[in-house]
């Protein structure tokens, strides 16, 4: 837990150090990115869907921390847009699942009904509250039978804090935000000059360095993946940004939010061929690409195979270790689960909410190459020659 504590530390003084802190973040992580170890880049990504959520709250710096600590090599995230215009990291579009909303009698008035994604929504949105509202929250655990004893100890946090997360660790950590509802977002909260959510959300990538395609130097020495559900979005910040994006893709029964495209469709032949123009990958819900009948698996789809003939990266969600969300085929056991997709399916990354779990198999199975005979050989020679000189 040393280097939890040690990025911990770091971040208390950049999340709570005013304006100051951001003004050193791009400078320093320049400087220190060269002497930290790299991004892993032989194995499929260790995902931390919403940091480690299994453990902490979601979506809040402890879950990111935690996730970090136990070894993610991408930290991911959603990000909305408060009543002021300030991108913030959270997941739904209402604030009444995963905070103390209900609980605040000054917010009493502020409920209200939205279309949301064709549908009439009612609760309280983050789009009504300004980011120092929404920083008077506190966040909760969303599911009762994961361990609530972190309920009320920590805010929604921005998405430069986040960003500032990622850069601090002792270690390259590469982000993975998501452009989320960005059709109610673009209809309820407006910036100056005409621009939209996504212009926004890419020049905070810009102005911390984000910046390169898959395997550049600059993508390596801060790795970021831009995801979204909406195909728009990704097509119109490629003109933006060349950072690679992934599209990611719902369930059979829901189409997509802004062109209303069925599951069918997105996942054509034709379709993928059209969309590998913008984006490097693709993000299935897990059971569109193995299909469960009576929580047993089903045969597997086609979808990776299709996929990876276009040369797409295939990062399926969301992996979870309790009993609840593993088919019986696993015997209740989530590293089979990570056996099969990794091996049988032959996914290039894992979203999951137990980041730790996924980094233990993968270590047992496919650990970072020790130096080889001939390396070690070498420095054993430099110093034997050193001390021979008198060193």
């Amino acid at each position: 837990m040393a280097s939890f504590w040690h990025i911990s530390i770091a971040v208390l003084i950049l999340l709570f150090g005013g304006s100051k802190a951001n003004t050193i973040a791009g400078p320093r992580s320049q400087l220190d990115v060269n002497h930290k170890k790299q991004l892993q880049t032989f194995r499929p990504y260790n995902i931390a869907h919403r940091g480690s959520n299994g453990e902490l709250p979601e979506e809040t710096s402890a879950a990111y921390l935690r996730a970090i600590d136990e070894g993610a090599d991408f930290i991911e995230t959603d990000i909305l847009a408060s009543k002021d215009g300030n991108l913030i990291c959270f997941h739904d579009v209402t604030l009444d699942a995963t905070t103390d909303v209900a609980n605040h009698t000054e917010f009493a008035n502020r409920k209200r009904t939205y279309e949301v994604q064709g549908e009439n929504v009612t609760g309280w949105f983050v789009v009504d509250f300004t980011l120092k509202e929404l920083k008077s929250l506190r966040v909760k655990q969303r599911y009762t039978f994961r361990d609530q004893r972190y309920n009320g100890k920590y805010q929604i946090i921005t998405f430069e804090e986040y960003i500032l997360i990622a850069l601090y660790a002792d270690r390259v950590v590469g982000i993975y935000p998501e452009i989320k509802n960005p059709v109610f977002i673009n209809q309820h909260v407006k910036w100056s000059n005409g621009k939209k959510f996504e212009d926004m959300f890419v020049e905070t990538l810009l102005k911390y360095g984000y910046k390169g395609q898959y395997m550049s130097e600059d993508w390596l020495k801060q790795p970021v993946f831009i995801q979204s559900f909406a195909p728009t979005p990704l097509i119109y910040i490629s003109n933006m940004t060349n950072s690679p994006k992934v599209f990611l893709i719902d369930d059979t029964t829901i189409p997509t939010q802004d062109t209303n495209q069925s599951y069918y469709e997105i996942t054509s032949d034709a379709y993928l061929a059209f969309i590998r123009n913008y984006v490097i990958g693709i993000g299935p819900w897990k059971d569109t690409i193995v299909p469960p009948k009576d929580n047993f698996l089903g045969q597997p789809t086609d979808l990776v195979a299709r996929a990876h003939a276009l040369n797409l990266q295939v990062h399926p969600y969301t992996f979870r270790n309790e009993n609840a969300y593993l088919h019986f085929n696993f015997h209740q056991d989530p590293y089979l689960e990570y056996e099969y997709w990794l091996n049988e399916i032959g996914v290039d990354g894992l979203f999951t909410d137990f980041t730790g779990s996924l980094h233990k198999y993968q270590e047992w199975t496919t650990p970072y190459p020790k130096k080889g005979k001939k390396a070690e050989a070498i420095l054993h020679e430099i110093a034997n020659m050193l001390k021979d000189d008198g060193y």
